[in-house]
C-alpha cells in the first residue's frame, strides 16, 4: 500500500514547538481542516511533514511526496488540497506543529498574506517558485472548438458589462453566440474554480481584467476596478470547489458546458478534453512556457524555515522537488504537465533552498 496512505491523521491539540524561536507568537488555527499528522512520535512532536495548499499544485507536491517517502528514509509526507487561500491561511496561523510546514500556491503570496504571517509570528518563510502553469477554458473533445478573445471571455463572464451608452447594465448574454456571431450557440455555462482558488485569482487578473481593458480600448466605456473583476452569479458561471478533477469530471457528464482549470489537468485528460484558443494561441505546453499564452501564471511552493530541524524533512524534500529528476526539462514533474523554469531560474531557486534564504519583505505583485 502506498506509504501515503499508511500516514496517521490525527487530531489537532498538539503543544507548541519546543525549539521554534517565535513559539509565543502562535495563534489558534483558522478555517478549513486543522489536523496534523504524526508518524509515531511522541507528544509535541511530529515527524511527518504536513503540506496544503492549491489544488493546482497538489498532484506536483504529491508526486515529489510519494517519490520522497519512497527514495529517502522519511516518511512520505501528508498532502492536502486546501486551496490557495484556504492553504496561505493555514500556513501563516502561526508556528507550531499543530501548523503546516508548507503550503502550495498557484499564485504568489500577497502582501497581506505576508502581513498576517508576520504578525502571527510565522516571519521565516522560503519562496520556492516551481514552475509555470496555464489556465485553459476545455470542453469535451466532441464539442465545438473555442476560438475566443480576452474580451469576449470578460463579455461572457463579467456580473455586468457596458451598454450602447456605457451605462452598466446586468450580463444580458445568455449564449456564446449573443457575444459574436462566430462563437458556439450554446447557452453560456462555465464551471470554475471558488473565490479561495488562486486559479481564481490568476484568471481574474490574466482573463477577465485583461479582457475588461480590451472591452474599454474597443468601446471606449470606463470599466472601474470592480466591475472588470466581478464574475456574473446568475448561473454562466458554477464554482465548483478546489479539486479541479471534479470540475473536468462535470465536463465529461456536461459536453455542451466549459470549465476553467490549471493546464496539467487538460495534459492529464488530453484524449477527452481541449482547451480554447484565447486571443489566437492554444494552450500548449511551448506557448506557456515561452509566454506566448496570455492566461498563464507562475506556480511556488512556501516552507517555514521555523520548522526547520523540528519537524524533520523539510530541506530534504525541498532539495527533493528541486532535483533535475523531479523538476527539469525532462522529470516526473513535467510528465505530469508541469511548465518547468528556465535553468539559470532553477539554479538560483537550489542555491536559495540550500542556504535556506527567507523572504524579507512581501513579494510583488508579480
Amino acid at each position: 500500500m502506498n506509504k501515503l496512505l499508511l500516514s496517521t491523521i490525527i487530531g489537532t491539540g498538539f503543544l507548541a514547538l519546543a525549539a521554534c524561536s517565535d513559539s509565543g507568537s502562535s495563534t489558534s488555527s483558522t478555517g478549513g481542516s486543522s489536523t496534523a499528522a504524526s508518524g509515531g512520535a511522541g507528544s509535541g512532536s511530529r515527524n511527518v511533514l504536513r503540506i496544503v495548499g492549491s489544488s493546482t499544485v497538489f498532484p506536483f507536491t504529491t508526486a515529489v511526496a510519494e517519490s520522497f517517502g519512497a527514495r529517502t528514509d522519511f516518511p512520505t509526507p501528508v498532502v492536502e488540497s486546501t486551496g490557495t487561500g484556504g492553504g496561505m491561511q493555514l500556513f501563516c496561523s502561526g508556528v507550531g506543529i499543530d501548523r503546516p510546514d508548507l503550503t502550495g500556491a498557484s499564485r504568489r503570496m500577497t502582501q497581506s498574506e505576508y502581513e498576517l504571517c508576520q504578525s502571527n509570528g510565522v516571519r521565516d518563510i522560503v519562496e520556492l517558485q516551481i514552475g509555470f502553469d496555464g489556465i485553459v477554458i476545455a470542453n469535451v473533445s466532441t464539442g465545438p472548438q473555442l476560438d475566443i478573445s480576452r474580451g469576449q471571455v470578460w463579455r461572457a463572464l463579467a456580473a455586468q458589462v457596458p451598454a450602447d451608452d456605457c451605462t452598466m447594465i446586468a450580463n444580458p448574454n445568455t449564449a456564446w453566440s449573443d457575444i459574436d456571431a462566430s462563437l458556439p450557440n450554446l447557452r453560456i455555462e462555465v464551471f470554475g474554480p471558488p473565490p479561495t482558488s488562486g486559479t481564481r485569482d490568476a484568471f481574474v487578473e490574466l482573463g477577465l481584467e485583461a479582457g475588461a481593458a480590451d472591452v474599454t480600448a474597443e468601446t471606449g466605456c470606463e470599466i472601474s476596478d470592480v466591475d472588470a473583476a466581478r464574475i456574473r452569479e446568475d448561473g454562466a458561471w458554477i464554482d465548483s470547489g478546489e479539486n479541479d478533477n471534479a470540475i473536468v469530471q462535470t465536463l465529461l457528464n456536461t459536453p455542451t458546458a466549459f470549465g476553467v482549470f490549471g493546464y496539467s489537468f487538460l495534459a492529464q485528460n488530453g484524449d477527452r478534453l481541449r482547451g480554447a484558443r484565447v486571443d489566437g494561441v492554444a494552450p500548449e505546453f511551448d506557448a506557456i512556457a515561452n509566454g506566448d499564452y496570455p492566461i498563464s501564471r507562475s506556480m511556488f511552493v512556501y516552507a517555514k524555515v521555523q520548522h526547520v530541524g523540528v519537524v524533520p524533512g523539510i530541506q530534504e524534500f525541498l532539495q527533493e522537488f528541486s532535483s533535475d529528476e523531479s523538476w527539469g526539462d525532462f522529470g516526473y514533474l513535467t510528465n505530469r504537465g508541469l511548465i518547468p523554469l528556465p535553468e539559470a531560474r532553477r539554479v538560483e531557486m537550489v542555491e536559495r533552498i540550500n542556504s535556506l534564504e527567507t523572504m524579507s519583505e512581501a513579494p510583488e505583485a508579480h
